[in-house]
């Protein structure tokens, strides 16, 4: 009986390890994608802030169509490639948070 308590102990212990391990990856990770977040926030403000500038400061309709469509443009392409950034980001704390479990979920496998 005092065996199967041990074990039981041993089995709880190494379950909270890999829980806490798991958790640390993902909180790491979040942290990680919160401060890319932001940055593209900052920087999408900056983008949209200078392209309102050089909207106000166009001479004719079309220069400032041209600017905006470029700001259109640009802004697009940045907002699929930081969405492109974050899916892998997200993907990469995934794989993270479930390598603790690797070996456990390898056991039932067999």
């Amino acid at each position: 009986m005092m065996n199967s308590f041990e074990e039981f102990q041993k089995l709880s212990k190494d379950n909270m390890d890999m829980a806490m391990e798991s958790f640390g990856s993902v909180s790491k990770g979040v942290q990680a994608i919160a401060a890319e977040v932001a940055d593209y926030q900052k920087k999408s403000f900056e983008d949209g802030s200078a392209a309102v500038e050089k909207l106000v400061a166009s001479k004719s309709i079309d220069k400032a169509f041209e600017a905006q469509a470029d700001y259109v443009k640009t802004a697009y392409e940045g907002f699929v490639g930081e969405m492109t950034k974050l899916g892998e980001m997200v993907t990469e704390v995934s794989k993270d948070a479930y390598k603790p479990y690797e070996g456990v979920m390898g056991k039932f496998g067999k």
